[in-house]
């Protein structure tokens, strides 16, 4: 148990932040390897985010996902090198292996233990596709124990067999460009998990290299300490990458080894850079192990082939070209990506606070505006032009932290992937899922509160919606069904679709289950999209059976709960046998809106200004009556309803007249609109958004409140949601006579 100062504690913490970003370039590696797009760049990503997993584990001593990720690192090092055939069977337990790795990441992160049953389960199909690697090579035989030159294979090219008696060896490399590498390892490297082999080929990926083995310090084979580390390299590096880069790669055995880099400027000099001093070994020597046994042992710091090579006091080169012999090595390139840009981890508990702060300013600024207009002051005097140098610098503080606190959903979107895997393989479906902009940015509160609600719409769209692969193949479909997952912005607010490429909702049977549960009245008339909404009803499932999956009475109800407590809407569009969308529309942020100030019976309101397309004054040829009690206007050539916003908030009476009323052009995220009538319009200001939902809970047509300059509370409208429960009764009793005469 660490203590609480301990320093250990935060770089602990930081792995574990850097383990989720590369899970998130595991996942998509993968991705990109199902969709038979991979190369070896998207492989070497794949089996990088692993070891960098494996050897941050190993500094920490976590031996189970040590383990795991090592075996899992093995299968993809013999997919590196072409030992492995990549199938869809193969990618299967590849995902699988990415889920138990981030199950293992997190169970160490919250000191929880782990399901070992499948964690063993997955072990045990990672070993059947390295065994079956294993057993198209023939097996090497070790006649005796015979000195040897060491030949360092990185499972790239063929360096050719070392022929030259090693007496007779003199190695005495020149190098004139480049980078030299000195690495002596600890023996709490190989302790940790960690393996130089995968080190030099990180390395080798970057560039042409050369790299010289050390064997003089292995012992004689009496004196071996399996252990200790006896060898140590010298690797020669031309490659078009900073020193950085180079140094990355031993990021996580930085203090598990001695490490000398000398770069091309510093080694321009005669003078040979310093090796590197070896850790210093025991003085005691182990008990020589029986020489029967010596062929089965496993050693950690030097191979079968390296402790035979006790006569070996020379030290080896293999030059690995990246072309064959008959060809001219190609000159290294830089990948053609963008170079990451720095950055810093912060607590979101800190950005937190500086949000509330934001909105503290914002409020005083309100506040400093209000009393400005109430002095009278003009405006060139040097406090009404201070005013407004400050009020800009609010708002670009303002969407400066909101940028902060904003998140692509693709770590969301990652998650439910694993979803769809489990709960296809879970009924025997074969689905697949397929994402559209999930670099959309959603701030980090919504994408949290999020998760739950999509991952019960993923279950019930692999669940309800997709047919069995028979059904599917019956109507002319593949037998692999496909869930989309697409977000993106419209309207000032994010939209999430969740749509399957199903039967569709079966409308005969869901109005049937309503009418047996009493959720609606014999011979009631309901349209299609009524029909579609009773899904949401409280304890409405179409589900024959209970399963773990679904059918426990915990319908779409939680579903919609969850939206609305996000200020969100959820809306349903289902064809029957081509699928059903459910679309998931939410605000942008928690924190800060842009809204207009209006008055509605002398009571003060906010409308989000993102909402409204344009506002219009009223005259007699603009309004159409469509029935006693209702009205539409004509708005360039389109008939609008006519909402009266007073009367559908119950404040007042809907008017005798609308003629010169002041009306609000409302988009809705289908496309259409509708006009709500307000008695008067203040201005456009910023406002902070107060949550209601834990005093009065969900209101309908009220989003939040916020706190206006004068210091009074003023409610924030959700226009679209006043509309969606408007009756539409504007009786204008008088322009319905003008307009009939």
């Amino acid at each position: 148990m660490m203590d609480d100062d301990d320093p250990m504690i935060e770089i602990r913490a930081s792995f574990f932040v850097e383990c989720e970003e590369l899970l998130e370039a595991l996942q998509d590696g993968l991705q990109i390897m199902d969709d038979g797009q991979s190369d070896d760049e998207t492989i070497n990503v794949v089996f990088r985010a692993v070891h960098s997993i494996k050897g941050g584990a190993g500094a920490f001593g976590l031996e189970a996902l040590v383990r795991f990720a090592h075996q899992f690192e093995s299968v993809l090092d013999g997919v590196r090198s072409g030992n492995i055939t990549v199938d869809r069977s193969a990618i299967s337990v590849f995902f699988q292996s990415g889920d138990i790795l981030a199950d293992l990441v997190r169970a160490a992160r919250d000191d929880t233990p782990q399901d070992e049953t499948s964690t063993q389960a997955v072990l045990a199909s990672l070993e059947t596709i390295l065994g079956h690697s294993a057993a198209d090579e023939p097996e090497e035989v070790i006649d005796d124990f015979q000195p040897m030159s060491l030949v360092l294979d990185l499972g790239l090219d063929d360096a050719g067999p070392v022929d030259a008696d090693p007496a007779d060896v003199t190695v005495t490399p020149v190098f004139e460009d480049g980078y030299t590498i000195h690495f002596v390892p600890d023996s709490s490297l190989y302790v940790s998990g960690n393996e130089p082999l995968h080190l030099l080929r990180l390395l080798r990926e970057m560039g042409d290299i050369q790299v010289m083995c050390d064997t003089s310090s292995i012992p004689t084979l009496a004196d071996i300490d399996e252990e200790k580390s006896y060898l140590s390299w010298t690797i020669h590096l031309t490659t078009d990458e900073e020193e950085d880069a180079v140094r990355e790669v031993f990021d996580f055995v930085a203090d598990l080894c001695s490490l000398t880099i000398t770069s091309p400027q510093a080694g321009s000099d005669d003078t040979p850079p310093p090796t590197p001093e070896r850790p210093p070994l025991d003085d005691t020597s182990p008990t020589e192990p029986p020489l029967s046994t010596v062929d089965n042992q496993t050693t950690t710091g030097a191979t079968a082939a390296e402790t035979a090579s006790e006569q070996l006091t020379v030290t080896p080169v293999a030059t690995l070209p990246s072309a064959p012999a008959n060809q001219d090595p190609p000159t290294p390139t830089k990948p053609a990506t963008a170079k990451p840009r720095p950055t810093v981890r912060v607590d979101l508990e800190r950005i937190d606070r500086l949000v509330n702060l934001v909105g503290e300013l914002v409020i005083n600024q309100a506040m400093i505006s209000q009393s400005v207009a109430e002095a009278d002051l003009l405006a060139n005097t040097a406090v009404a032009e201070g005013l407004d140098e400050f009020m800009q610098l609010t708002r670009d503080i303002q969407d400066s932290v909101m940028m902060i606190r904003a998140q692509p959903v693709k770590s969301l979107f990652q998650r439910m992937s694993r979803i769809i895997r489990e709960s296809s393989s879970m009924i025997g479906k074969t689905v697949r899922l397929k994402t559209i902009g999930d670099e959309t940015e959603v701030d980090k509160t919504v994408i949290e509160r999020l998760a739950d609600p999509l991952t019960h719409m993923i279950r019930n769209a692999v669940d309800h919606g997709v047919e069995t692969p028979a059904d599917r193949l019956a109507a002319g479909k593949s037998e692999e069904g496909i869930v989309t997952l697409s977000a993106g912005h419209r309207s000032g607010r994010v939209i999430i679709e969740v749509s399957d490429d199903g039967a569709g909702i079966n409308r005969p049977r869901v109005l049937q289950i309503a009418l047996e549960k009493g959720l609606v009245q014999e011979g009631a008339q309901l349209s299609d999209a009524e029909i579609d909404n009773l899904l949401f009803m409280p304890g409405f499932s179409t589900a024959s059976e209970v399963s773990d999956l679904s059918g426990r009475g915990v319908g779409m109800d939680v579903v919609k709960s969850a939206i609305l407590a996000l200020g969100g809407r959820v809306t349903i569009q289902s064809e029957p046998g081509s699928g059903t969308t459910f679309t998931i529309s939410l605000p942008l942020t928690l924190a800060v809106l842009d809204g207009m100030v209006i008055d509605v019976a002398q009571q003060t309101l906010v409308v989000p200004l993102n909402t409204i397309t344009e506002t219009l004054t009223l005259t007699e040829n603009d309004i159409r009556a469509l029935g006693p009690e209702t009205s539409v206007i004509k708005v360039r050539n389109t008939f609008v309803p006519l909402l009266d916003l007073g009367a559908e908030l119950g404040y007042r009476t809907p008017m005798d007249s609308y003629i010169g009323a002041i009306v609000l052009l409302i988009a809705q995220e289908d496309g259409t609109h509708a006009a709500l009538v307000v008695d008067a319009i203040q201005d456009q200001r910023q406002v902070v958004i107060k949550g209601l939902q834990d005093t009065f809970g969900s209101v309908p047509g009220v989003a939040a409140a916020t706190i206006l300059g004068d210091g009074k509370i003023a409610l924030i409208l959700d226009p679209v949601d006043v509309i969606a429960h408007a009756d539409g009764r504007t009786r204008c009793a008088r322009a319905n006579l003008q307009l009939a005469g």
